[in-house]
């Protein structure tokens, strides 16, 4: 394995899994963030259902971020509890 940076696209949807655990509260920050700054107003975190270890970290981490204005489970067809989707505060740079 490297310590290369890799490339995630910003789109609306996130899915952990292919990360470490010990990977998943940084990588979900930094793509939060960049969300955030592309004008993304929601966005869905794929996390798993598991035991909701998981589920618990990225809901810590979603409360400490100042841009984040909501979350909640994604409905069935979303993920249901295995998924996160997360409501953006506006990005004022982007709108016109």
């Amino acid at each position: 394995m490297s310590d290369q940076p890799v490339a995630i696209p910003i789109t609306d949807t996130l899915d952990l899994h292919p990360f470490q655990p010990s990977e998943v509260k940084d990588v979900a920050r930094e793509y939060l963030s960049e969300a955030h700054a592309r004008g993304l107003r929601q966005v869905r975190l794929i996390h798993g259902r598991g035991i909701g270890v998981q589920r618990e970290r990225i809901r810590a981490l979603l409360e400490t971020l100042d841009f984040v204005e909501a979350y909640h489970d994604a409905d069935g067809s979303g993920g249901g509890w295995g998924s996160t989707v997360v409501l953006l505060a506006s990005n004022s740079l982007n709108q016109e």
